[in-house]
């Protein structure tokens, strides 16, 4: 890569599309940001146009393309962009739950994916975090005659980790979503993610992948993008589960596993349906401040049997009420005397005190597990997803 293109600041994007109609639709939405200097748009009608425009222009820092076209399809292109310039990533455009192509995308280099019809917020936050991952690889390569100790790959992973996660959530008059991740000092695999669903539905996972450090980082991404792609096409927990777990299984060379609570919320009528896959189960915090569990459904973590069946349950979150994911490192944090923070005593974190919202919920579990490790080194990643449910509902 030219030192001019780690250096400056424009960010060049190729959209790959035989729709005449998405080149001046695309100007239009994201006119705020190709006027501030923020986004220049490129626009190739199919693959074979697209790689001439790659030869030509060093600029192009992303493609985004549709898989169907003329002459050259995405497929197709996405094997031939390494050959122009490695460090182009991708984003697909698919249809609903077409999995197949999906997967394909992935395996041949896409690093994400949109639906059509086009969601122009989801387009926007999924080229921002592919934003952040690029200047993260950019990094890399920077630094990469610097990357001997071991910390080094440690802060790369941790900045992978980062950048998939999500930084603007879903709320509506009636409910509100928070995440937060504190990251450990050796990288683990935790993850969340917040999944718009068809007919306002909401899905809602936190992960934990096995391992540490920079492989745990890249099955983690892996792990990510699969979920998403199953949860916009499957809908139901159970099968999401079922289909990302064989997915893993069959290309699982490292052995590596995730477990994974997956929810869907749907605000119209609180209800929850979920699937557990190894994970801890998630907290309900009743308006009196008393927590109870939700039940467990008995599945494995992902990645480890193949044709594995997952079940799921559904239970209704109430007026006032707090759904509450969180990852092993809220439970398992120990302080200098070995003691484990553990369930109990996260459940009498909200005792006589409910939480009026999804961040007070995270803050609280944060400030309280920080408190208790005090000066012990944290060894896991401190994660939480909450849904709150207002008293208005």
């Amino acid at each position: 890569m030219k030192r001019e293109k780690l250096q400056r600041q424009e960010f060049h994007i190729l959209v790959v599309d035989d729709e005449p109609d998405l080149e001046p639709l695309i100007k239009q939405r994201m006119r705020p940001h190709i006027r501030s200097g923020k986004y220049s748009f490129h626009f190739a009608g199919n693959g074979a146009e697209a790689l001439k425009v790659l030869s030509e222009d060093d600029r192009i820092d992303m493609v985004v393309t549709d898989i169907n076209m003329p002459e050259m399809d995405g497929l197709s292109l996405l094997s031939q962009i390494p050959k122009v310039d490695p460090d182009i990533k991708s984003i697909v455009v698919s249809a609903y739950g077409d999995m197949g192509n999906i997967r394909t995308a992935m395996n041949r280099g896409a690093f994400d994916f949109v639906t059509k019809p086009l969601d122009f917020k989801d387009f926007e936050v999924t080229i921002e975090r592919t934003q952040a991952h690029i200047a993260q690889w950019k990094e890399a390569l920077q630094s990469r005659d610097r990357l001997i100790a071991l910390q080094n790959q440690l802060d790369l992973a941790n900045g992978m980790q980062q950048a998939i996660l999500p930084v603007d959530f879903p709320s509506g008059s009636d409910f509100d979503v928070h995440g937060i991740m504190a990251p450990a000092q050796n990288v683990g695999g935790d993850f969340f993610d917040v999944v718009i669903l068809e007919h306002g539905r909401i899905g809602l996972a936190v992960a934990d992948v096995s391992d540490k450090g920079i492989p745990a980082a890249l099955f983690m991404m892996s792990s990510r993008t699969l979920l998403k792609g199953a949860a916009i096409g499957q809908g139901d927990p159970d099968k999401v589960l079922t289909e990302v777990n064989n997915i893993l299984h069959e290309d699982n060379r490292n052995d590596m596993f995730v477990t994974v609570l997956y929810v869907v919320y749907n605000p119209e009528t609180g209800s929850i349906t979920f699937a557990n896959g190894g994970h801890c189960s998630a907290l309900v915090v009743r308006t009196d401040g008393s927590s109870t569990e939700l039940p467990g459904t008995d599945g494995i973590a992902l990645g480890i049997a193949e044709d594995y069946e997952y079940a799921q349950k559904e239970a209704v979150l109430e007026p006032g009420e707090t759904l509450i994911m969180y990852s092993d490192g809220v439970s398992e944090a120990t302080n200098v005397e070995g003691m484990e923070f553990g369930t109990e005593r996260l459940k009498g974190l909200f005792e006589g005190a409910a939480p009026t919202s999804a961040q007070e919920a995270n803050s609280t579990i944060l400030t309280a597990v920080t408190a208790f490790a005090g000066d012990h080194a944290q060894s896991d990643d401190i994660t939480c997803l909450a849904l709150h449910r207002s008293m208005t509902a």
